[in-house]
């Protein structure tokens, strides 16, 4: 059989150049791929880096759909199904609102899929394809599968050197996708082992781990950290801030090879982070958190979320002046989007609070709600303004990191990543942006190669 595999081109947010959707694989397709490549033909396009290819002969089409891209992805799959071609679909989006995807598609993935594919060909060979196919809960650890990273375009992509290592969160935090019914009850992580033998298949020097917590387990974590410390790696990962309270796991981490951490702050108010159940958070200690990782070397990705029930016009500059004050190295800010599905969702659509059906305007970056404090169009303007003020060359000198070994990689963000998205249309007409995002890919290329 032949089966291609789609990634629908994402939606761009107003700071994104088009380095941003070449970032790095859709990991998803390349660990379905593993699973099917050994009895059939497997075919991966990702509409970020290339067109889709309607006219090739296929048997079947499987999308992997995020809520931004559901509008592409139902595009994509008419196109197919008029050629008579089924279309299956799965991904984060489908597994949180199967309800409202059911009716577009031949059939849906709800859940972790390693473990359906299987009854999916077996059923579509027989002529018996089912609407739904869900996970029944008995996914574990030996149920994973590593992504077939032989098969990524590595050239196409700024990074192909990502992992994870486990599904799901141990927190369930109302506006996350691990509150949607699907994922509550999930947490599981793959072995150690079979994470450093995928380490040792990538081949790389420095390791992106796209865990949505690298902490949920910390025995498991320390474990991990012995294991890849003899590797002589860098690495960076994302956790939960209650990693405060867990010296020894700061310890292992920057000794392991921990360049950076992403944390999921969201907000500077205690009453706001508990409004949307986010417990793990103790507002009174990020400072002692910041300073905790800065002082073992490492940078902070510190995540934040506007819009939120507390916020009002001064959160922004409040926010601002919080980052330079405690030097944080980058930023990731989002205007608060309910994805359908998560708890918050279900609790704004109920109080008329959301104000847009249309999901290619959930990427976090438009305004698709009616926050409580302040109008809509002071939400976007306010979170516009942040990125402006953060990446202003006054306040990427002001928060230049203090340990030697992160000026490099923290210049090279704030710089040739972030910077370049504010240039104006008119400058974007003379600048070419490929060139810039080759050169960025070569410098961070070469960066690594040193190491190694």
């Amino acid at each position: 059989m032949k089966i291609k595999l789609i990634q629908p081109k994402m939606s761009k947010r107003p700071m994104d150049t088009s380095l941003k959707a070449r970032m790095s694989p859709p990991l998803a397709l390349y660990t379905i791929a593993s699973i099917l490549r050994a009895e059939h033909e497997v075919i991966i396009e990702n509409e970020n880096i290339e067109s889709i290819n309607f006219e090739e002969g296929v048997d079947l089409v499987g999308i992997s759909v995020t809520v931004d891209v559901f509008p592409r992805a139902i595009e994509i799959a008419k196109a197919f199904k008029t050629m008579g071609i089924t279309v299956i679909v799965g991904g984060i989006h489908i597994s949180s609102d199967p309800e409202g995807c059911s009716q577009v598609f031949d059939s849906i993935c709800i859940g972790p899929s390693e473990n359906l594919w299987s009854y999916i060909l077996e059923d579509l060979n027989k002529g018996q394809l089912k609407k739904r196919y869900q996970d029944d809960g008995s996914f574990n650890s030996d149920s994973f599968v590593s992504p077939a990273y032989d098969l990524m375009k590595k050239d196409r992509y700024l990074f192909s050197n990502i992992i994870y290592t486990s599904y799901g969160c141990p927190f369930r935090c109302d506006f996350c996708y691990n509150s949607v019914a699907t994922y509550r009850n999930i947490y599981v992580h793959k072995s150690v082992d079979m994470v450093i033998g995928e380490i040792k298949a990538i081949g790389r020097k420095h390791i992106m781990i796209v865990d949505d917590n690298f902490i949920g387990d910390p025995a498991w974590t320390l474990e991990f950290l012995d294991k890849v410390r003899p590797l002589r790696i860098k690495w960076n990962a994302a956790v939960s801030a209650n990693i405060v309270d867990m010296p020894v796991l700061l310890d292992s981490m920057a000794d392991s090879g921990c360049q950076g951490l992403f944390i999921g702050f969201e907000s500077l108010s205690q009453a706001v982070v508990s409004e949307v159940n986010k417990g793990q958070n103790v507002i009174s200690k990020y400072e002692k958190l910041v300073d905790e990782v800065h002082k073992r070397g490492m940078m902070v990705n510190a995540s934040f979320v506007f819009g939120l029930d507390g916020d009002d016009q001064g959160v922004f500059r409040r926010t601002v002046d919080w980052l330079v004050k405690n030097r944080i190295e980058t930023v990731t800010s989002h205007i608060l989007t309910p994805y359908p599905g998560t708890c918050l969702y279900d609790r704004w659509k109920k109080e008329r609070r959301i104000i847009s059906d249309d999901l290619s305007l959930y990427s976090t970056a438009k305004v698709v709600i009616v926050p409580a404090d302040m109008s809509s169009r002071e939400l976007y303007e306010g979170y516009m303004w942040v990125y402006r003020e953060l990446y202003s060359f006054k306040n990427i000198i002001r928060r230049i990191p203090l340990s030697r070994k992160q000026i490099i990689p923290f210049f090279m963000f704030n710089f040739f990543y972030r910077k370049f998205g504010w240039l104006t249309e008119g400058v974007a007409r003379v600048v070419n942006f490929e060139r810039v995002g080759r050169f960025a890919e070569w410098v961070s290329r070469y960066m690594v190669s040193k190491e190694s």
